[in-house]
């Protein structure tokens, strides 16, 4: 992979990342670097799963493919800052 689609990974990560923060109520206590990671996965989760669904290639915007990205990363978020809040209450 070269350093342009690292990047560009990145950047969908943290957009993808934010936007499943967003949509989780509440406030989730977890680092940003934890939500890129958890957009950069649900990312690529969504797109394999648009891909085998046949909605990946669609003319201009791919809606449905960047709506399972985001529900993906929201329940991500939601997983992983339960998780995270109870490890570190104890």
């Amino acid at each position: 992979m070269a350093i342009g689609g690292i990047i560009s990974a990145l950047v969908v990560g943290l957009i993808i990342g934010v936007l499943g923060r967003l949509v989780v109520p509440g406030r989730q206590h977890i680092p940003i670097w934890l939500t890129i990671v958890i957009g950069i996965i649900a990312a690529f989760i969504g797109t394999a799963i648009a891909g085998a669904l046949g909605y990946a290639n669609t003319p201009g915007i791919d809606w449905l493919e960047l709506l399972t990205q985001v529900v993906l990363a929201a329940l991500g978020v939601w997983a992983v800052a339960g998780f995270y809040g109870r490890r570190r209450a104890h």
